[in-house]
């Protein structure tokens, strides 16, 4: 997968201005597949110029013109056949699995400390997930087919996070003698 078919995908129900877009990458499309802004409106720049979004520039009185994007029909397609591709998985990065590698050579304060941080970080996701799915999610089997997979995402960061909470809580516990 690439940013570019993370914002195609966000395009799909509507069109939406870069700046929506950054939003949306910060409170839902982002928990899966982080861009910073910047990278956003570079791929938006690619996308246009590869004819896969569209562009309209809107007048505002008082303010700075803005750029709606939308889909286009050969996004939608490029789209189509990445989403019926081989979904591939690529193992992720984490910089506190190798520090553990070095726990004995380094002492096991900071690890420890880390550790702690991090459960902090976890619960407050965990918590903001648990909103969103209290405010949206409440009956996932009477949702339409398109928002049931937004759910099962939403569903994979829940249960991803929980058991993060739990391998904090069991490592915390381990090097807390």
């Amino acid at each position: 997968m690439s940013l570019s078919h993370a914002i195609m995908t966000a395009l799909l129900e509507e069109e939406l201005t870069g700046y929506e877009l950054a939003k949306r990458f910060d409170v839902s499309l982002g928990f899966f597949w982080g861009a910073s802004h910047q990278q956003i409106y570079l791929e938006l720049k690619q996308l246009s110029k590869n004819e896969l979004i569209s562009g309209e520039d809107i007048d505002q009185l008082g303010k700075p013109n803005k750029r709606i994007y939308a889909l286009t029909e050969l996004g939608r397609e490029k789209l189509d056949a990445w989403v019926l591709s081989e979904t591939k998985v690529k193992p992720g990065k984490d910089e506190l699995l190798v520090k553990l590698y070095n726990l004995g050579y380094s002492g096991k304060g900071h690890i420890l400390d880390q550790l702690i941080s991090r459960r902090k970080e976890r619960e407050a996701r965990l918590a903001l997930y648990r909103k969103i799915e209290s405010r949206q999610y409440m009956e996932p089997k009477k949702l339409p087919l398109k928002k049931k997979g937004i759910y099962l995402a939403l569903l994979a960061g829940i249960l991803q996070t929980e058991t993060s909470i739990q391998w904090c809580d069991a490592s915390i516990d381990l090097l807390s003698d």
